[in-house]
């Protein structure tokens, strides 16, 4: 089950969060694009490119709105990690279990009206290019209706790359694109044609967005 935040949480996620924004601000020179893109009411999925460990806090900057977050279950271990970041908008998967659990808290965490963040590759990547992009957040669209935010994140590989173990100054740019509308089709074949078509249009889109943030980032993707 996925509860909302209490009223305490959700202050505490507040300033949590205006503290990344205001480092990010200063260490990383962080600039968000496109942010009149961001729905202020209502659910919607985020979709980031994922190239380093700072891309989760970092999409925070994007609305003040609170955002949901899948973590593995073993954050949750014990009683203060599990209020530290479920108050941060995580919610916890179990490693080794079907998606269908995972897609299934998606699901609630949206019909709930909450924003949820999604990364179409699945987990950190390396590298210019987008990796398999998989068929989640275009599933969780057509289930719930929600609308799919695709971001470009240019710099955060630089300033920590996979598998680094701190943080450089480098200019960081966030560029977020038009919502991509979840498509109104009915019987199991069109909604599997239109998961498959979706996501494509997301492999593209976010690749764009990707290319555009590393280049405002002074980063240019190489191909």
């Amino acid at each position: 089950m996925i509860t909302r935040l209490s009223r305490i949480q959700r202050v505490w996620y507040a300033f949590v969060r205006a503290l990344i924004v205001g480092f990010s601000k200063a260490f990383w020179r962080l600039r968000v694009e496109g942010a009149e893109h961001i729905p202020a009411t209502g659910p919607f999925i985020l979709s980031p490119v994922h190239r380093s460990n700072i891309d989760t806090p970092l999409v925070s900057a994007v609305t003040r709105r609170e955002l949901r977050y899948i973590g593995k279950d073993a954050m949750w271990k014990y009683g203060w990690s599990a209020w530290f970041f479920t108050s941060l908008g995580g919610f916890p998967v179990h490693r080794g279990t079907a998606d269908r659990e995972a897609l299934k808290k998606c699901v609630a965490v949206l019909e709930g009206g909450e924003p949820l963040v999604l990364f179409p590759e699945g987990t950190r990547r390396s590298g210019p290019v987008l990796d398999e992009v998989f068929d989640g957040a275009a599933y969780v669209a057509l289930r719930t209706g929600a609308p799919i935010v695709p971001v470009g994140i240019g710099g955060s590989e630089t300033a920590m790359p996979k598998g680094g173990k701190v943080i450089r100054p480098s200019k960081v740019v966030i560029v977020i694109g038009d919502p991509v509308e979840a498509p109104q089709v009915e019987g199991a074949k069109a909604r599997r044609a239109a998961v498959r078509s979706q996501t494509t249009v997301l492999y593209d889109v976010v690749q764009r967005l990707f290319d555009e943030a590393q280049e405002r980032a002074g980063t240019p993707n190489r191909r």
